[in-house]
């Protein structure tokens, strides 16, 4: 293992060997307008993720009818997306490790866009699974490719807020969509628009990717040093040095598991798993769940969980700035202690007064914050360059294996056992990633890339 572990160097800009002052790395840079620009674009992906996800939900209030769907039927639609996102962070990390994160940054938006407005002219349940699924798995490549290059452009004090930009887009597409869908509910025909509308924020992510340059870290590993230091220089200007892995040292990700970060594996992609179930749950099938507790039917149901989905939104902006005051560790302790409270209230009491209902998914909803940015700033954080995207792919694809098989199961299991019994399997999930945060769960507060994502 001590092959793997350690190897690391220095790339410095031209002519910075010649200086007696002494050279700052990229983690450690101030924070500027580009940098900022390339986390507020390349969280875009996370968007269009809640965007697409929370609006097939509302959608499918209309689709269901009209379609004749059955609850199976119902969840495959609901299942497509994220069985597209299984495929694609699996392949678009691997491909952006391959090939670099720039290429794809643009296509996949395209990509994205074009099978949204597909969707529109869907006229069967079948169509409308393949479109569904084909704009899942653009959205999942863009998860490896957007984080990777968060990471490694972002300064390590800055880390924790700019990957809490990803989790907050997600929240914010999730919202939006939940008012989107709450205007169109009455229109006649209104779930094309909404599965249509897709494209309007592909269309501000195109213009607003277009110029970021490639990752100067990955080009580094890659022994492209001199295209490294022309964009370092020109993005930082000059005394700006490039930690990264030796570029002799290509490390096969089996080889890389079975040297120890396995465990840093399994950890992340098990935590994801038991964050994210839940949540996915409670947003492709939120009127549903709304009308189970009484809280109004059709439009009504809508405006219930768009309150929701706020409590998500607002809880992520002080989870980005716990996470540097407090920590990792301890900020994904305290967040899943109160996440369980706040749905084992649901479990046990499903006939509580509205109130209660509306504080108990808030509580569950506000400190969800924390651990939706943990499971973009982990993986990201606790493995090298040279398979980080992979890395991050295969974590998120660990977790829409059982995202897909709760969406497919749960309308069945609503409809058989209640919503109370559907909300204590929920906390029983968010339980068990509480105890496995307390054994296992690292901090990296203050890391470099090279710190954290060595054993």
């Amino acid at each position: 293992m001590s092959d793997i572990k350690g190897k690391t160097k220095v790339v410095s800009p031209p002519g910075s060997s010649d200086r007696s002052d002494p050279s700052i790395v990229i983690d450690d840079v101030p924070m500027t307008p580009f940098l900022r620009r390339v986390s507020i674009f390349s969280s875009g992906g996370s968007f269009l993720d809640g965007y697409v996800l929370s609006l097939i939900g509302v959608a499918l209030t209309q689709i269901k009818p009209m379609f004749d769907l059955t609850p199976f039927e119902s969840g495959a639609v609901g299942a497509s997306v994220m069985l597209g996102i299984l495929f694609g962070t699996i392949f678009g990390g691997y491909l952006t490790d391959a090939i670099g994160r720039k290429r794809m940054f643009t296509l996949d938006v395209i990509a994205i866009g074009v099978f949204s407005v597909l969707s529109v002219f869907a006229t069967t349940p079948a169509l409308l699974i393949a479109a569904r699924f084909a704009v899942g798995l653009f959205v999942g490549a863009d998860y490896p490719i957007a984080t990777s290059l968060i990471a490694e452009y972002t300064p390590r004090k800055h880390r924790a807020i700019s990957m809490g930009a990803v989790s907050a887009a997600w929240y914010l597409g999730a919202t939006v969509a939940a008012f989107v869908g709450y205007a169109l509910y009455s229109v006649d025909g209104g779930w094309r628009w909404m599965l249509g509308s897709a494209v309007i924020p592909c269309a501000v992510l195109l213009i607003g990717r277009h110029g970021i340059p490639e990752s100067p870290i990955w080009l580094a590993q890659k022994g492209r040093v001199e295209e490294a230091r022309k964009i370092v220089e020109d993005i930082y200007g000059p005394g700006v040095e490039i930690p990264h892995e030796d570029v002799t040292e290509k490390i096969p990700l089996g080889r890389l598991l079975a040297s120890g970060y396995l465990k840093r594996m399994l950890y992340v992609a098990i935590f994801i798993m038991c964050q994210v179930v839940p949540m996915y749950a409670i947003y492709i099938f939120g009127p549903d769940i709304m009308s189970a507790f009484g809280l109004g039917e059709g439009r009504a149901s809508i405006l219930g969980e768009s309150a929701v989905s706020l409590f998500f939104l607002v809880g992520t902006i002080p989870a980005m700035f716990w996470l540097n005051s407090m920590g990792r560790r301890k900020l994904v302790i305290l967040s899943l202690s109160m996440m369980f409270v706040g749905l084992l209230v649901l479990g046990i009491w499903p006939t509580a007064p509205m109130y209660v209902v509306i504080a108990a998914f808030g509580l569950y909803a506000f400190f969800s914050g924390g651990p939706g940015i943990l499971q973009w700033l982990y993986p990201n954080e606790l493995f090298p360059t040279s398979v980080r995207a992979s890395a991050v792919g295969i974590a998120i694809a660990f977790t829409r294996i059982f995202t897909i098989a709760s969406t497919y199961g749960m309308p069945l299991f609503l409809e058989a056992f209640g919503i109370g019994a559907t909300m204590l399997v929920a906390a029983g999930l968010v339980g068990t990633g509480l105890v496995l945060s307390y054994i296992m769960a690292p901090e990296t507060k203050g890391q470099t890339l090279l710190e954290s994502s060595s054993l």
